[in-house]
């Protein structure tokens, strides 16, 4: 396998075309389906209100006033 920066670079400019072309619900759709790939991947079902797995934030540190 060779890395031929030009032609990677030129694929990605591509693609970005590619996708700047595509109309607004197509996008919006693709946008959707990254969102189910990506809450999958942590494993969590889409449109879930469990509660199951979830992590509060640690509160901010702040030095006294």
């Amino acid at each position: 396998m060779s890395f031929d920066l030009q032609k990677i670079l030129a694929g990605k400019r591509a693609r970005r075309r590619d996708l700047a072309a595509r109309p607004l619900g197509e996008k919006l759709r693709m946008l959707d389906a990254l969102r189910e790939r990506e809450l999958a991947i942590r494993g969590r079902v889409p449109h879930s209100d469990t509660g199951a797995l979830q992590e509060k934030p640690m509160p901010y540190r702040t030095k006294p006033g």
